[in-house]
């Protein structure tokens, strides 16, 4: 068989300086530790046009290094040719997902919350709160990214390169 076709994932959050950075830094670790960097395209952007050109929120950096996920980022608006690109859009909140849906209706089918594959709920916005907050958030990313993978990889019939077995 030829290569595969990379599965893109897009993350989505309001400015593209905290959360969604987050979770692009969260599956970029996910995919890097399992082996599967090459069956993916990451990339993340915002619903809104604010902070476009700008580097992470500073907690959101300090978060990613103390964990392991840091990449390099600048913040930029989702266009048109991204609802079209991506396989997955994955966002933050309901207003993300509203405002994505109203701007790109050809995204229907592939938009839906981060937090879906854990049973729904959203991603609180840790812009205006401290350090802790952000941590908090990229938690619940981190668990969201990695169910996310999850489901993907159990609806391929595939575990990537981790040799199966065991109870």
């Amino acid at each position: 068989m030829g290569g595969m076709d990379r599965i893109r994932v897009l993350f989505v959050c309001l400015g593209n300086i905290c959360r969604s950075p987050m979770a692009e830094g969260a599956f970029r670790k996910l995919i890097r530790e399992r082996g599967l960097e090459a069956r993916f395209e990451v990339d993340s952007a915002g619903t809104g046009a604010w902070h476009a050109g700008e580097p992470m929120d500073p907690r959101a950096r300090r978060v990613l290094e103390r964990e392991g996920a840091y990449f390099p980022h600048v913040a930029r608006q989702m266009t048109r040719e991204d609802a079209q690109r991506y396989d997955h859009i994955l966002v933050m909140d309901r207003e993300n997902l509203a405002e994505v849906l109203r701007r790109f209706p050809e995204a229907r089918g592939k938009v839906r919350l981060l937090l879906d594959h854990l049973g729904g709920g959203e991603v609180p916005d840790p812009y205006y709160g401290d350090l802790q907050d952000c941590l908090e958030a990229y938690w619940t990313i981190e668990a969201g990214v990695r169910a996310f993978l999850d489901h993907l990889l159990e609806r391929d019939g595939s575990q990537g390169t981790s040799a199966s077995g065991g109870a």
